[in-house]
């Protein structure tokens, strides 16, 4: 099976500026994917979609390869991360290149290993798509919510059940998804029927959307790799 990693790393970004490739305990937080992905031995290609040229030459120094840029179509805050693996295998096809599988990397995710994307690459050859996922650290069941000024239960249902008892729920960890070729196009989404759950521990795991998020992820970064 031939393989493509798509580490997808725009210019524009509101909450942090530069986000992709801001400095992350000491280096370019884009670094993080392009060499867990050059590590994992899962890919014979390994490209990132972008549209600004300092991007590019951080990640053609990294060992990336950015065969095309990316269109405004694709870099504007309304593209999908959907549109930019079409359109990404788009081109390739274009100039005679196509690939079995890929796996889709976003640039913010410094807590990737090359275990988990061989891990998840390895898991295509029994199913189509491939999405790492962590459990909710509370209950959602237990959730409440604020209507005119009130607390309400939503599920009220579960007041009185056991935690243990309570399904556990998961959620997406924004890492990256791998999928193959064929069921993508199917409906152009990684989001198939065959989807299965690559479960991280909350430790792997942290979003960063907001500049406080930033500063939570490099301590515990450090903590892990100290």
């Amino acid at each position: 099976m031939h393989t493509l990693a798509i580490i997808t790393a725009r210019g524009g970004s509101k909450r942090i500026p530069r986000k992709n490739i801001k400095e992350f305990c000491g280096r370019p937080i884009l670094t993080y994917s392009i060499e867990a992905a050059l590590k994992s031995g899962a890919f014979d290609e390994i490209m990132v979609s972008t549209d600004d040229s300092e991007i590019a030459g951080i990640a053609a120094e990294s060992g990336a390869t950015v065969p095309f840029l990316r269109s405004d179509a694709t870099s504007n805050d309304y593209a999908s991360t959907d549109d930019v693996i079409a359109e990404v295998l788009d081109m390739y096809e274009a100039a005679g290149k196509t690939f079995d599988s890929f796996c889709c990397i976003y640039p913010t995710a410094p807590f990737i290993t090359p275990q988990r994307l061989s891990s998840a690459m390895e898991l295509l050859k029994e199913h189509e798509s491939v999405m790492p996922v962590v459990a909710y650290s509370y209950p959602p069941q237990r959730s409440v919510v604020i209507r005119d000024g009130l607390i309400v239960r939503r599920f009220p249902e579960y007041l009185n059940s056991r935690s243990q008892d309570l399904e556990k729920f998961y959620h997406d960890c924004g890492q990256f998804y791998a999928c193959r070729t064929d069921a993508f196009r199917r409906g152009r989404t990684t989001d198939v029927d065959d989807l299965v759950p690559l479960v991280l521990d909350d430790s792997e795991v942290q979003d960063i959307d907001t500049p406080e998020d930033w500063a939570i992820a490099e301590e515990k970064y450090k903590r892990l790799h100290p």
